[in-house]
């Protein structure tokens, strides 16, 4: 009786969160109209996050050896309309660049960390000779 009920219990409690490992995280607000910036200050902010992400030393590299330089980078970047700068600006935040691999070694613990429980619950003993 105990056993049907704490394997129940574990099911139900698998399937809770496999549902909400599978749910989308949304960042989303609501905001008073006020605080909406206008266009010209959204171009603003997206020229400048282009242009801080263009100093960087990797980057002016990499468009050296593409065979751009830094005035042709420039008078390209003033030929973009609004819309265009905020495009650029968003898929620059959308590329992701070498993380650290942090996500990486939190996987592999919570991985070895259920083999050992596993392990311990199960009552068997890994031994290497």
């Amino acid at each position: 009786m105990k056993k049907a009920f704490a394997r129940s219990v574990a099911c139900y409690v698998i399937a809770g969160f496999f549902l909400m490992s599978i749910v989308p995280r949304v960042d989303a607000a609501f905001l008073p109209s006020e605080m909406i910036p206008s266009s010209q200050q959204n171009a603003n902010l997206d020229l400048q996050h282009i242009r801080k992400t263009l100093e960087t030393k990797m980057i002016r590299e990499r468009l050296n050896q593409l065979g751009f330089s830094e005035d042709e980078v420039q008078v390209k970047l003033s030929n973009l309309d609004d819309q265009q700068l905020h495009q650029v600006a968003l898929s620059i935040d959308d590329i992701k660049t070498a993380g650290n691999g942090f996500e990486v070694l939190v996987v592999l613990l919570l991985i070895a960390i259920l083999i050992g429980v596993w392990f311990h619950v199960s009552g068997k003993r890994l031994v290497v000779q």
